[in-house]
């Protein structure tokens, strides 16, 4: 059994993937804890991530709840072995700990979908406008913490620009494009900054116009993190007391689904790039 250490996303998630295979086993903690051969004590402690748990323990638990998707039991055994800290432990006293779950949970991500209506995907925001969008917060933020906001959201964007970078996929509304945060000159530039981020491979931006005669869903923002089985994909929806994250594999298939039907009315990625050339000129 690992030591207690500070709780992560990670490990939450690892926990928590851990006791739905015994729910779907249909074992109390008190059962599977005397079949593993622990405590119901430590074995709750693993599910709510108060405690690591081992490779060998994970296999153990997925044979003894008669799991048999191995693709799955890799992938959970892969969540035990990595506990270095990320780049985003450095704003554990600073910011709130759901932001820094969202930077682990996509550090960790095999591919990014993004749907956004209103504003520009924090991952392909500039400094100028996310600084902006911070500064319109309600309730208000400390001009310190806008800045340690800003700069993490910077660093968060390393996800698609290091050398391993991961697919990123995003959906735009044409509301988003024409919104000014900050002004002229600063959505402008983040227009621009949107059209060069466009040029690399592994990412795809595409608009939805507003002649668009479709739109699926409510036009809430959803990010979607593609985990390294779907079991374990992640879905984070943006409320006003922040990011809230969905696991469940009944909404996850939703989500796909509404994000498949979104790409379906954008335009396709070059009439994308020529339409938000236009907006651009007409700043």
């Amino acid at each position: 059994m690992a030591g207690r250490a500070a709780s992560t996303a990670r490990r939450a998630r690892l926990g928590a993937e851990l006791r739905k295979l015994r729910e779907r086993a249909g074992l109390t903690t008190t059962q599977a804890a005397d079949l593993l051969g622990t405590s119901a004590g430590q074995l709750s402690n693993i599910e709510v991530a108060r405690f690591g748990v081992s490779a060998d323990r994970v296999r153990l638990a997925a044979q003894t709840y008669s799991c048999t998707d191995q693709a799955l039991i890799n992938a959970l055994v892969d969540m035990t072995g990595d506990r270095s800290r990320g780049w985003w432990e450095e704003y554990r006293e600073i910011l709130p700990s759901k932001l820094l779950d969202l930077a682990e949970i996509e550090h960790h991500g095999t591919s990014l979908r993004a749907a956004h209506s209103m504003h520009i995907p924090g991952l392909l925001q500039t400094v100028d406008h996310a600084r902006a969008i911070y500064g319109q917060a309600v309730p208000e933020i400390s001009p310190p913490e806008i800045e340690h906001r800003v700069s993490y959201r910077v660093k968060r964007q390393a996800v698609i620009y290091r050398n391993d970078a991961v697919p990123y996929r995003a959906l735009i509304h044409e509301a988003a494009l024409r919104m000014r945060f900050g002004g002229r000159a600063v959505a402008r530039t983040q227009l621009r900054h949107l059209l060069e981020r466009s040029e690399r491979h592994h990412v795809s931006i595409k608009v939805i116009p507003f002649s668009a005669t479709d739109y699926p869903g409510s036009g809430q923002s959803v990010y979607y993190v593609q985990g390294a089985v779907p079991a374990l994909d992640t879905a984070q929806l943006d409320q006003s007391h922040g990011p809230v994250f969905i696991d469940s594999e009944s909404q996850l298939a939703q989500y796909r689904l509404l994000l498949e039907r979104l790409d379906s009315v954008a335009l396709p990625t070059d009439q994308s790039r020529d339409l938000i050339h236009a907006i651009a000129r007409e700043l």
